[in-house]
């Protein structure tokens, strides 16, 4: 069944923190790992906005529907981003302006290429590039949402349990419309499979790849899906991937986790 831009309209909304008491990790702070792991989830969610400028620059910013959902999707990310940073404020560390601030700076220099790069690709793909960035989306939320499930279990601390259950909630709703998108598109066009299927074979990386430097990215992926139950995790998003029209035996999860090796938990 089809996720219409209404249904997610009217669930969407600013995270919801009653209740959450964040002194509890003075009381009960979080190990190294998983205060490491938030500064990578707490610098992507930020970084929502910048991937948000690029795809503007493409045809999808022509469909009411996709422009929508995106004007949603990036607020409820920047909630999700702020949370993170209370807890990470909790431990003592910077959050919020100050760290995101630092972050586009490093990254500056990357960005006009980025920037272009998404430009030519989305005019050489025509409308077929909104069938790809649905699918593309669907894959990062997929990840997104698997990793907060596996740092909840790791962590094993109770108050941040329950903020990444309301977080990914939240993410479940963006999951409904990527895929649900991606799946109608792709299905209503052969080119749109074989321009994403080759988009995603040759450039698919984990979320904040990129972004992130290759050590934390290496870090973050080996932390949350190596071992038995992070297999399991990759293995049940490279099964829903092989359900979208034309994108079957890709293993894009299995691969990612395959090509890291173990690194140390130190920053």
């Amino acid at each position: 069944m089809r996720t219409t831009i209404d249904s997610y309209k009217n669930r969407a909304g600013r995270l919801n923190l009653d209740g959450i008491n964040f002194e509890d990790f003075k009381d009960q702070p979080l190990p190294p790992a998983a205060l490491r792991s938030l500064r990578y989830m707490h610098d992507i969610e930020h970084h929502t906005v910048c991937y948000l400028r690029d795809l503007l620059l493409t045809p999808a910013h022509q469909d009411p529907e996709i422009t929508s959902f995106l004007a949603c999707w990036v607020y409820e990310e920047m909630w999700h981003g702020e949370a993170i940073g209370q807890v990470l404020e909790a431990h003592g560390e910077e959050a919020g302006a100050p760290r995101i601030a630092a972050l586009r700076q490093r990254h500056r220099r990357k960005e006009a290429v980025t920037t272009f790069s998404t430009i030519a690709s989305a005019a050489f793909a025509g409308r077929a590039f909104i069938a790809l960035h649905m699918t593309w989306g669907a894959i990062n939320e997929w990840t997104t949402q698997a990793g907060y499930a596996r740092l909840s279990e790791k962590a094993d601390h109770s108050t941040l349990r329950e903020i990444l259950h309301r977080v990914m909630k939240q993410e479940g709703g963006h999951i409904d419309f990527y895929a649900s998108e991606a799946a109608r598109r792709l299905s209503d066009s052969l080119r749109a499979q074989k321009l994403t299927r080759f988009a995603l074979k040759h450039s698919w990386r984990p979320v904040g790849s990129g972004v992130m430097p290759k050590k934390e990215v290496d870090f973050l992926v080996h932390y949350l899906f190596a071992g038995p139950d992070g297999s399991v995790m990759a293995e049940r998003i490279d099964r829903r991937i092989d359900r979208l029209p034309g994108q079957r035996d890709l293993n894009l999860l299995q691969t990612a986790v395959s090509g890291v090796s173990r690194p140390t938990v130190a920053a």
